[in-house]
């Protein structure tokens, strides 16, 4: 059974470029094959990672969701639709040399997708029994998590960046996980963009009001900025990068 481990923080903060770096320190640290999920509706996280994307589990979910509306359904007669799911499902699994992805992309269309929903867990459910671990982009409200489309969580990872009002949303975030009845071994806190790397006292402050676990503060790095901006996949910065130092340190403190 894989250990998943989610990752959620407010939009702006850097949370899918972290992401992508903790899945590539993970996988140069032996810990792979790795399962990367991307299950933010802004899905980029295949850009971090430098991977061409052509199919989303959204995409197929809604071609199931909308087949019985059609005159000609897309399903053939002599398959079930669970069975047309798994198909279509493992199409839609990138696979890389030390880690495989899945962009659960749109959100739901109109009507009811309880049981198109409850394909997708059952598909997912089956992947997790094949890698060590699994690594969730999550959106803010951790939906697909709340409602139980992917696997509970072991570890949950909040990103913030250096300023007060990002450790509050931080803080909402490790809040709603508790609303939802979720328990994750530990959930813990990273900073990311501090200047110099190193926190100021009112962001330190509302870090311990919070009742934050600080997992470690990534320094800002204008060539992440620069990266982004010609296109380049994150994963690609130097190995001396500050960010990517600041991680593998953050994993070893992790101890997965």
């Amino acid at each position: 059974m894989a250990h998943v481990i989610a990752m959620a923080g407010k939009g702006g903060v850097g949370k899918t470029t972290l992401t992508g770096i903790l899945i590539q320190e993970m996988c140069r640290a032996k810990k792979g094959p790795i399962l990367a999920v991307d299950a933010d509706a802004n899905s980029n996280l295949n850009e971090v990672l430098g991977v061409e994307v052509d199919y989303t589990l959204g995409d197929i979910r809604e071609e199931i969701a909308q087949a019985e509306m059609q005159v000609k359904s897309p399903i053939p007669a002599s398959m079930s639709k669970a069975d047309y799911a798994e198909i279509k499902f493992a199409s839609a699994l990138v696979e890389e040399d030390d880690f495989d992805l899945l962009v659960m992309g749109r959100t739901q269309g109109k009507g009811c997708y309880c049981y198109v929903n409850g394909l997708l867990q059952a598909q997912l459910a089956k992947f997790q029994n094949n890698y060590p671990y699994i690594v969730v982009d999550n959106e803010a409200g951790m939906e697909h998590i709340s409602r139980g489309i992917l696997p509970g969580m072991q570890t949950a990872i909040l990103v913030s960046d250096c300023s007060r009002r990002g450790v509050q949303a931080a803080g909402r975030i490790a809040q709603l996980i508790h609303e939802c009845g979720m328990k994750p071994g530990m959930i813990g806190l990273i900073v990311n963009r501090a200047p110099n790397g190193e926190l100021n006292e009112g962001t330190a402050q509302e870090i311990e009001k919070q009742g934050l676990n600080l997992l470690g503060v990534i320094p800002q790095d204008d060539t992440v900025y620069e990266y982004d901006c010609d296109g380049k996949p994150t994963v690609q910065l130097p190995e001396d990068s500050p960010v990517k130092i600041a991680m593998r340190e953050i994993i070893k403190k992790l101890n997965f």
